[in-house]
């Protein structure tokens, strides 16, 4: 079939000497001391390989490309290990893997753990796997206590810093929701933004109304300033949405009829005889990298 959907990678991992693969990227030596290499280098030692290395075959040399996991490598060196089963990529060398990999989410790393635990594995394993203490372990755990099913699904896929589910579970599910959906149309999941939210959140809104609060005029004046601001705000994004795709389409067809326009030669050479000045504009318009702009963004 001509629409046959091409596969991305082998069936069948392969297994490979460790010095026939060549890094995409340099490693400094400083990363064997930050944490990510420790986790690697301990889940590996304690529980063996669990996510194979993705390679491809590299033309230029007899050996494989390593696209993703150089940090696995790295640790299985350390560890002595000299061959590893590799997944195989079937794009070529130009394939930049990496940028193509959504990294685990909090609430995803929770699920795996949760999975993990019920699969039979203790705490101190997962703990000693990852090089972490069990109370981090626990605290991963138990991320999603008191958080209702709508944020969790709002916030499932964002990259949100576990102490933001410490100041939502203060929340009662209506305003968790709210404070969800506002830090998903601003994009913004700091800690210190979702503590303004909790600030701003009426005592009647908090569980079990919270702690008792000094609320004296000009806190509550400045609580009632930031809702506003944040659900205008909100409504803003949501309208420039609603509009983007409107102007994509109309910015597109201005740029197709612009280039048609100029490469129309008496049509070009008129405008530069006579209105040079927006000649030159249209080319600037036509030359202009829309698209690589938008794909940036």
């Amino acid at each position: 079939m001509a629409n046959r959907i091409k596969q991305g990678f082998q069936e069948k991992l392969l297994d490979l000497a460790v010095v026939e693969l060549f890094p995409t990227k340099i490693i400094s030596i400083t990363s064997r001391k930050c944490r990510k290499y420790a986790q690697v280098l301990s889940s590996i030692r304690e529980v063996g390989l669990i996510e194979a290395p993705v390679v491809a075959p590299f033309k230029k040399e007899k050996g494989y490309l390593l696209l993703d996991g150089h940090l696995r490598i790295m640790a299985l060196k350390e560890l002595g290990v000299e061959r590893v089963s590799c997944l195989i990529s079937t794009d070529d060398e130009t394939y930049t893997y990496n940028k193509y990999i959504n990294r685990l989410s909090a609430i995803q790393e929770h699920r795996m753990i949760v999975k993990a635990v019920q699969s039979g594995v203790s705490e101190e394993k997962l703990a000693s796997a990852l090089n972490l203490d069990i109370g981090t372990i626990r605290s991963k755990m138990y991320l999603l206590e008191g958080i209702c099913s709508e944020v969790v699904d709002l916030l499932k896929d964002k990259v949100v810093p576990e102490p933001v589910f410490k100041a939502l579970r203060k929340m009662q599910a209506p305003r968790q929701i709210i404070a969800a959906m506002l830090m998903n149309d601003q994009n913004k999941f700091t800690c210190n933004y979702a503590k303004a939210l909790l600030e701003a959140t009426p005592t009647h809104q908090l569980v079990n109304n919270g702690k008792p609060k000094k609320e004296t005029p000009a806190i509550l004046a400045r609580q009632a300033r930031l809702e506003e601001e944040s659900l205008a705000l909100s409504k803003e994004i949501g309208s420039l949405k609603d509009q983007y795709g409107t102007a994509l389409l109309d910015t597109t067809a201005m740029l197709a009829y612009l280039k048609r326009l100029l490469s129309d030669e008496a049509v070009a050479k008129y405008l530069r005889e006579y209105n040079e000045s927006i000649y030159d504009k249209f080319k600037e318009i036509v030359e202009f990298d829309f698209f690589r702009l938008k794909n940036m963004e």
